[in-house]
């Protein structure tokens, strides 16, 4: 298997897992908090979505998935503590904006080589994003903490478990 596919294969399977996890939610509950201080779901899936197309566009522009300008407005800190349900984009539209940042991701992913994975990462995110390689591992585990966030509000709603 190459590096590519390893990735693309990956990224589709985690958005797989991450659809799963959300299929039984109403709108309604993308606005339960799971705690005191934590960020609902709505939220937290709108924000991921904004990062992975920000984060592909950064590293290699034009191959970032569009996301509604909106989305970064919405999305941004300040309106982390806001509960007003007319504010989010409606479950289906985020899984329908997830789902073209995701393919696109995965159409980047499978254009890598080896021998990019060490290639810098944007510059303005080298901090967090060293490499290309790091990039596509991010994307990854990004989905990965945000899925283990939303099972929490799962068990908090009595939701069974998915898996």
């Amino acid at each position: 298997m190459k590096i590519s596919e390893f990735f693309a294969e990956s990224l589709a399977g985690n958005a797989g897992l991450l659809k799963m996890t959300l299929a039984d939610f109403t709108d309604a509950e993308l606005l339960v908090r799971p705690c005191e201080g934590a960020n609902h779901v709505a939220w937290q899936f709108g924000h991921l979505i904004v990062a992975e197309a920000s984060m592909v566009e950064a590293a290699a522009a034009g191959k970032g998935g569009k996301v509604p300008e909106k989305y970064r407005s919405i999305f941004s800190k300040e309106n982390a503590s806001s509960n007003d349900l007319s504010l989010f984009p409606t479950k289906s539209d985020l899984l329908a904006t997830f789902d073209t940042v995701r393919a696109a991701s995965i159409e980047w992913a499978k254009g890598l080589k080896e021998e990019d994975l060490d290639k810098p990462g944007p510059e303005k995110m080298r901090s967090f994003i060293p490499t290309i390689g790091a990039l596509a591992r991010i994307l990854l585990e990004h989905t990965a903490l945000h899925i283990g966030q939303f099972q929490v509000t799962r068990r908090k709603l009595g939701k069974p478990h998915t898996m």
